[in-house]
This record gives C-alpha cells, sequence and structure tokens, in this order.
C-alpha cells in the first residue's frame, strides 16, 4: 500500500473513531460542534473570497508564467544563498497577508522548481512578519516581545530554510534534475515589465483585499450596555467578542457572544498612529476594485486563450487539492479550541519553564489565527499567567503554522519535510521563548 493510500485509511480511521467513541449529547461537544462550524462560516464569508480565492489565481499564475530557469536561478538549491534567503525572508514585510494566502503561492514557486530551503524561508516568514502584527504586539504586549517577534521571525526563516534545504539536500538534487528534464514552456509573449506589472497587481490586490482592521470596536447593545471590544469571529447571526476592558462581572479579555439583532450601534475605535491603516481598511474595495479592473485589462491586451485557459486550469488544480483542507483545518480548530479554556491554556504556559514554553509553541501550531486576532488572545492569556516567554513563543509559531496550514504543506511536500518543518519550528520557538524569559520575564 503506497503512502496516499495509507493517509486515506489513517483518515477514515481518524473518523470512525471520532464517530464511534464521541458523546454528542455532552453539552461541551455539541458547543465545540457548534464552534467549528462558527469558526468555518467566519472563514467562508470573511476570509476566502477576499484571500484565499486570489491567492489560488496568484498561484496558478505562477505555475503558468514563471520561467523554471529564473525561478531556480534566483531561488533553485543552487542559487545565491544571499538573494534567496534575504528576499524569502522578508517577504512578509511586502505581503503582509496570513499564512492561507502564503499557502498556494508557497506550492506555486515550488512547483516551478524554487528550492526546498527559500521556498520553506518564504512559508515561514510570509505571514511571521506581517507589518501591522509587529507594530500591534509592540504597542499592546510590549515593545520588547514586538523587537522580539520581528527578529525571531527573520531569523528562523533562514535558520529553517537552511536547516530544511541540508536535511533533505539529496531530495532536492533528484527534484532539481527532475525540473531541468522537464520541457520548456514556449517563450514569453510579453515583455519583462508586462509580466512584473501584472503580477505586482494581483499581488497588491490580494494585500488591499485582506487588508486587516487595527481598531477596536465600540459595541452598545439594546439592553445599554457599552463595551470596547476585539472581534475574533462574526458569523450571520453573532459576534464572538473579547473585552478590552472589564464590563460588569466580566474582566477584561473574556469572551462574549453577542447576537446581531442585540447590538444598536458599532464603531471603530482607532489609535491615532494606525488611523491611515483603519482608513485604508474602510476604503480597501476601491483600491482593490482597482487593481481587480487594472488585471482584467492586462490579461486581455496582454494575453491569448491558450494561456488563460492553461492558468485557469493550473488555478483548479490548487484549488481541489487546498480548499478543502483549508475548511477542514478550519472547522477542526474551532471544535478542538472549545474544548480548551483559555484558563486551562494560561495554566499550562504560566512561567517560563521548558514545559510552557513547548507547550505554547506547540499550540500555536496548532491554532488557526485570524490576521491580528493573536494579539488581544495573548493579551487575555498573559492577564490569566501566561508568561513572556511563552508569548513569544506562541508568537513565533502561531502565523506560520496551523492545523490547516499543515494539512496543505503535506500535500505540496509530503509527510517527511512536512513533520521536518513543523518540528523545526516548534523546537526553535520555544527554545527562543525560554531564552527571552531569562531575561525579560
Amino acid at each position: 500500500m503506497d503512502r496516499k493510500q495509507l493517509v486515506i485509511l489513517a483518515a477514515i480511521v481518524a473518523v470512525f473513531l471520532f464517530a464511534y467513541f464521541v458523546n454528542f449529547t455532552s453539552p461541551d461537544v455539541q458547543n465545540a460542534i457548534h464552534e467549528g462550524f462558527y469558526l468555518l462560516q467566519w472563514y467562508v464569508r470573511y476570509h476566502t473570497l477576499a484571500c484565499v480565492v486570489p491567492a489560488m489565481f496568484i498561484a496558478g499564475a505562477i505555475a503558468t508564467f514563471f520561467q523554471k530557469e529564473a525561478v531556480l536561478r534566483h531561488l533553485g538549491p543552487k542559487a545565491n544563498k544571499a538573494e534567496a534567503y534575504g528576499v524569502a525572508s522578508t517577504s512578509g514585510t511586502v505581503l503582509a497577508v496570513c499564512s492561507c494566502s502564503v499557502l498556494p503561492m508557497f506550492a506555486g514557486i515550488y512547483r516551478v522548481g524554487a528550492g526546498l530551503g527559500p521556498a520553506s524561508a518564504f512559508l515561514y516568514a510570509g505571514p511571521a512578519i506581517n507589518v501591522m502584527a509587529i507594530f500591534l504586539t509592540a504597542r499592546v504586549l510590549g515593545f520588547d516581545l514586538g523587537i522580539a517577534r520581528v527578529i525571531g521571525s527573520i531569523l528562523f526563516a533562514i535558520v529553517i530554510g537552511l536547516l530544511m534545504a541540508w536535511i533533505f539536500r539529496s531530495d532536492e538534487e533528484e527534484r532539481t534534475a527532475a525540473t531541468m528534464r522537464l520541457p520548456d514552456p514556449p517563450a514569453a509573449k510579453r515583455k519583462g515589465w508586462q509580466t512584473v506589472l501584472f503580477f505586482a497587481t494581483m499581488i497588491l490586490f490580494l494585500v488591499f483585499s485582506d487588508w486587516a482592521n487595527p481598531s477596536t470596536t465600540r459595541i452598545e447593545t439594546a439592553d445599554g450596555r457599552q463595551m470596547n471590544v476585539s472581534v475574533l469571529i462574526r458569523t450571520g447571526e453573532t459576534y464572538r467578542v473579547q473585552l478590552q476592558e472589564p464590563l460588569g462581572d466580566h474582566p477584561q479579555g473574556a469572551k462574549l457572544t453577542l447576537n446581531i439583532d442585540e447590538i444598536v450601534a458599532e464603531e471603530d475605535v482607532t489609535p491615532d498612529s494606525y488611523r491611515w491603516v483603519a482608513w485604508i481598511y474602510h476604503h480597501r474595495w476601491y483600491f482593490a476594485t482597482a487593481l481587480f479592473a487594472a488585471t482584467l485589462t492586462m490579461v486581455w491586451r496582454w494575453f491569448d486563450r491558450d494561456e488563460i485557459d492553461a492558468w485557469m486550469a493550473e488555478t483548479w488544480s490548487f484549488s481541489k487539492s487546498i480548499i478543502p483542507l483549508l475548511f477542514g483545518g478550519v472547522l477542526a480548530t474551532g471544535f478542538i479550541g472549545a474544548l480548551i479554556p483559555d484558563e486551562l491554556v494560561a495554566g499550562w504556559v504560566g512561567g517560563n519553564g521548558p514545559r510552557a514554553n513547548l507547550i505554547a509553541s506547540v499550540i500555536g501550531g496548532m491554532w488557526y489565527f485570524a490576521t491580528l486576532t493573536e494579539v488581544p488572545i495573548l493579551e487575555a492569556l498573559i492577564g490569566l499567567g501566561m508568561g513572556r516567554g511563552p508569548a513569544l513563543a506562541l508568537l513565533l509559531a502561531g502565523p506560520a503554522l496551523s492545523l490547516p496550514s499543515i494539512a496543505v504543506i503535506y500535500s505540496v511536500i509530503g509527510v517527511k519535510k512536512t513533520m521536518a518543518f513543523v518540528a523545526l519550528t516548534v523546537v526553535m520557538s520555544s527554545t527562543a521563548g525560554m531564552a527571552f524569559g531569562l531575561f525579560f520575564s
């Protein structure tokens, strides 16, 4: 039985055991099922069309229009390491998107011939050094955590990439040789600047469509309560919010579920230094629409029907293999997360010892964090007793990994390389957390 069939068998056995043993009459299990579908609905409504779908088209374009020789020259195993790892490890400052956007692009450049090392560095760094997340971390959680997060993210991207390339160097030599045996694509029908402009426009569309709101939200309910909150999840009927200040018997950091019909007023509360970011958020669809129109114009003027058909075929290939894994991973994350209360997590990650940092890294690697939501969630956990070392460990492991992303990474590079990437991320994050905790506890 080959590896693919073993994976299918394992999935069937896992579903069987879950359905056989889980007590569906338990209120905790019923609530966890609801939470899983709440998170999935939020993901579908507010993230898929604005983030995942554009990323699929970009990945399809990379696989269709990138010349393998150019990719191998700049990102291949024998490329200049300073150039390859420098670009890959700082890409997140330009992209400013989450892991779900980076995953299809990672799959695209890896399929075209990028080396495992630079591709892994891009995979880690893309979501890890989101500029808004770095600044929000420094403002809310402390300047020390903000600086440690950006330094750790760039350093980890380079080290993880180099280690992945070294561990699997023989596999990479075989893959490069196989890539070079592929037939050369037809000569480009566009000038270089046209290709660059085309990809830049699509990436900018993704950046604006997935632009995050840095503001907290002031809500007034029908019974007269006013509260400043971070909105964690929005569904068709409810808001899942986290209090930014005490409210009655609820402490700061408490999570509440509000029915939409209870809310009579809602407004942003934006720090002065983030007003321009919030302004872009509220006008993002104007920018995105202009960039979408520009992309369509370029496609109409510069591409023929055969090229468009090939692009759509590659986009569909990525979509059918990646999107189901993302949806399943998000559903599982919501279900598992609901079974683990914040108070329990805070108890596991109190102090700055090896156990607390390792647990924080593992939790960060399993949870799915929407862009910027890791900051208020960590603020609440720190208030419940989480150490600052484990907080950094979670910040370093969280953006790059989650159950959905691990499933997608496995589908692209296989089980051994995925296990190595996850292990390197978790071990390095927990080690950095312990070192940080020694000096900034």
